[in-house]
């Protein structure tokens, strides 16, 4: 066959990509993803019983909206890396300007404290659990961001990788935060930031196996 005769057939009824195409791709996967680790973390560890009162105070809402905006900041830079040349550009500072924030004001906290509340400031109660269970949280979030990215054309595999894990990972703790009893911000700054780690650690390493083509 020659190559005029293959570039036909190939080319034979294309038909252009649907605008926002990734958008939707994305929209698919988070829309099955997230209520899956939703109900794992309803099912397995249930709902904070002091929710509903919960709501009114800041700690609660500096967890969600860390998590939140971290989240967020994932999903752009996920879907850009999806992309060949597409450059992060100013991403890289939404992603590191939530955690810039929590560490600054963990260390002023710790910094005011008393030496004997450190310690619980530091660990609580629930220390030994918290990042396994984010992590397990965002196992069916890691495999809809995974397989979303997989579809499209990463060409940075591991930075895509990590990148997903990044957004499964914020996500998994947006709704482990919902159960989570913990209020002292040294406890979100260290331990929600190892648990969400742990999906983007596991895409970084998933990425040149899973998203090469």
């Amino acid at each position: 066959m020659k190559t005029e005769e293959l570039i036909s057939l190939l080319a034979k009824d294309l038909a252009p990509v649907p605008r926002n195409s990734v958008n939707q791709r994305f929209a698919k996967a988070l829309a099955w993803g997230f209520p899956l680790g939703l109900a794992v973390m309803i099912i397995v560890y249930g709902l904070r019983p002091d929710l509903d009162q919960a709501v009114f105070g800041w700690s609660l809402w500096l967890k969600l909206i860390f998590t939140g905006s971290l989240a967020l900041a994932g999903f752009v830079a996920t879907q850009r890396l999806s992309r060949p040349g597409v450059a992060l550009g100013r991403v890289w500072l939404a992603l590191t300007a939530p955690l810039a924030m929590l560490w600054l004001i963990a260390g002023a906290v710790l910094y005011n404290a008393a030496p004997a509340e450190t310690t619980t400031l530091i660990f609580g109660s629930t220390w030994k659990t918290c990042a396994l269970n984010i992590g397990l949280i965002s196992v069916p979030l890691l495999a809809a961001t995974i397989s979303c990215v997989r579809g499209l054309a990463p060409t940075r595999a591991a930075l895509a990788g990590a990148s997903a894990g990044l957004l499964a990972g914020a996500l998994a703790t947006l709704a482990y935060a919902l159960h989570c009893p913990e209020s002292a911000v040294p406890f979100v700054a260290i331990w929600y930031v190892l648990g969400l780690s742990l999906p983007t650690i596991t895409g970084a390493l998933l990425g040149p196996w899973m998203l090469r083509w």
